[in-house]
């Protein structure tokens, strides 16, 4: 199953106001551009991703994803974080220095699933790692548990062959729950949210982490420790 959270952008749909700088309708044309050639690099990915999913669902009992979400970065979202980072909001900044413009989250159903499916997405010589970040093996300290990777993704354009950045996260079923849930906790709730209930969430994260494992075994039939 395919998720796309956000749409595209079109020239024609930017209404810029009177008195816009020939700086600000450049930035503005820029970002159209900016999400056109990114909103490309994903289709590819995404269009891989669906090959294997479509294979797996044909062609094999188990499947290793559940479901793939994909989106590209808002124009303001892009802005806001160039800026935090200390960046000028140009178009040349967000080639260099923003690495998930384009996104896609994989959802697998066990932690096996999630390093197969890392190979199998670099099996293919059209994508390269550039970046990798195991949060599994080390999660953050709010708990946060996935696979960040950056894949170097060719997209061939009327001006030739151009390679982009595209982030992919892989996670289990739970602990996408987990960060869905811990999301709307700290940055979307009215309510306040405590230094207790950071430790909270971090407890459920460990407990996250040891049914993902079970589940795991579970399903390879290994028998538990306390089995008498």
């Amino acid at each position: 199953m395919l998720i796309e959270k956000h749409g595209s952008i079109r020239l024609r749909d930017i209404s810029l106001p009177s008195g816009t700088t020939p700086e600000q309708q450049e930035l503005a044309h820029g970002m159209v551009r900016v999400n056109h050639l990114y909103r490309s690099a994903l289709k590819v990915a995404v269009a891989q991703l669906e090959i294997l999913d479509d294979e797996f669902a044909t062609m094999y009992e188990h499947s290793p994803i559940h479901h793939i979400e994909y989106r590209i970065k808002t124009l303001d979202s892009i802005a806001e974080k160039l800026t935090r980072q200390g960046y000028e909001v140009t178009i040349d900044n967000i080639f260099t220095h923003i690495q998930d413009v384009a996104g896609i989250r994989v959802i697998c159903n066990y932690l096996d699933d999630i390093y197969y499916m890392r190979r199998l997405l670099t099996r293919t010589e059209s994508f390269r790692i550039t970046r990798e970040a195991d949060y599994i093996k080390n999660p953050k300290d709010t708990g946060y548990r996935s696979l960040h990777l950056i894949l170097d993704v060719p997209i061939v354009i009327s001006e030739g062959t151009l390679h982009l950045p595209v982030e992919v996260q892989l996670r289990t079923i739970a602990m996408d729950m987990w960060a869905s849930l811990e999301h709307e906790l700290r940055y979307k709730s009215d309510r306040n949210f405590s230094e207790n209930d950071a430790v909270r969430l971090r407890l459920c994260s460990d407990a996250i982490g040891e049914i993902d494992r079970e589940m795991q075994n579970i399903y390879l039939g290994e028998k538990p420790e306390y089995e008498v």
